[in-house]
């Protein structure tokens, strides 16, 4: 185990971010036994302009004992709209300049030394920073497929094989990223990734939540990001159709599509909104069945949904899209259907496991195998397996 060291975070996720996140458990399990900084996600002009005069001063705040987070004194230049590749090659460079030297400054005042750079799926401002800060090593962490977002499609699948390339270590939340990954780089491991157990605790009684305590039972539930660019929205909307005296509840925010979008027109469907991450467990203790719907695209096919670990920890039977990740780790625990009929089939055999108290127990501890120490632990032994190499 890796301990009484120094490692500095780059992320795409800034420390702000309310829902649950797996680099910011992360980072808090790795600072139990060493000293991290985290690097507050650089503004832009937009942000810079609206920020407060604190956030503008770059100040560095303690987390706890031995954790820092530093938000950066600057804006960085905007970059997607450059037209040409070596154009935005030049002022993504002079970002990374500014950013290292934030980086470097904030790191000499805390004395970090010798310190390992972990970068979050980073792949524009933290291009160059092994170079400009002379890491004892350098970790990329892929825990989703960003280059098949528009935004990230023209430079990103372009620089994030050079960023892999050049790291010391490539971490993938997935077995199909780290295949794609070690055409790039053969020092890549696999890591799932954690769940909460102390928050998402099956035997502690919640009070039912006001919004959704007179919704009648049986309730299939969804918490996390309501968004299309995920979830099968017309899968959706045939399920609960097709289904009318289960009810449908999603708790978390709702894109444009979903809206506008007729589910909203359907007496067995219910949208809660957002809610704070601390609320999760008692919204997950009032469903009957949990599902993810996920839409299959580039962007699901591969990634490791956290919500499911949060689920089977809550002991909930469980129906989920059939995506590979989800074939790999959670098919003993999970009904992974395929298409409309499949789901609704799935959802009717769930439901008769509600009062199954064996495969509860077994759902609860396969989720305690997905720990956040587990998930560190693996990325340890990493560093221990590459610096024993040299």
């Amino acid at each position: 185990m890796s301990t009484g060291r120094d490692f500095i975070i780059t992320s795409l996720q800034p420390w702000s971010t309310e829902i649950g996140s797996t680099i910011k458990n992360t980072a808090l399990e790795i600072s139990k036994q060493n000293r991290v900084l985290y690097i507050n996600t650089p503004m832009n002009w937009l942000e810079w302009r609206k920020a407060s005069k604190e956030k503008k001063e770059g100040k560095i705040r303690q987390i706890n004992s031995n954790m820092w987070i530093v938000d950066l004194p600057f804006p960085v230049l905007p970059l997607n709209r450059i037209p040409f590749t070596w154009a935005f090659d030049k002022v993504n460079k002079i970002n990374n300049q500014k950013i290292a030297a934030g980086i470097l400054k904030a790191a000499e005042s805390l004395k970090f030394r010798n310190f390992i750079h972990l970068i979050d799926t980073d792949i524009y401002r933290s291009q160059y920073l092994k170079d400009m800060l002379h890491p004892i090593l350098s970790i990329y962490y892929c825990r989703d497929f960003v280059v098949g977002v528009d935004y990230w499609k023209k430079n990103g699948s372009r620089l994030e094989p050079l960023l892999a390339n050049k790291s010391d270590i490539v971490l993938a939340n997935s077995s199909l990223f780290a295949e794609r990954f070690r055409q790039y780089n053969s020092n890549t491991y696999t890591i799932e990734t954690g769940v909460n157990l102390q928050l998402y605790d099956a035997s502690i009684h919640r009070d039912s939540p006001v919004d959704i305590k007179d919704i009648p039972h049986p309730i299939v539930g969804y918490t996390g990001m309501v968004i299309k660019l995920r979830l099968d929205i017309e899968l959706l909307y045939q399920v609960a159709l097709q289904m009318p005296n289960i009810q449908f509840v999603f708790v978390g925010p709702t894109d444009d599509a979903f809206e506008t979008h007729p589910l909203h027109q359907l007496t067995n469907v219910h949208f809660l909104g957002k809610k704070e991450t601390s609320q999760l467990p008692a919204y997950i203790q009032e469903f009957d069945i949990c599902i993810n719907p996920q839409i299959v695209n580039d962007i699901t096919i591969g990634n490791y949904p956290l919500k499911i670990d949060e689920y089977l920890a809550m002991g909930k039977p469980t129906v989920a899209t059939s995506t590979h990740t989800m074939q790999d780790i959670f098919s003993k625990h999970v009904f992974l259907p395929t298409n409309l009929n499949e789901y609704i089939e799935s959802i009717h055999n769930a439901i008769s496991e509600i009062n199954d108290k064996t495969k509860q127990e077994a759902r609860i501890s396969f989720a305690h195998t997905h720990s956040w120490s587990n998930s560190v632990n693996k990325i340890y032994k990493a560093i221990e397996k590459t610096e024993g190499k040299a």
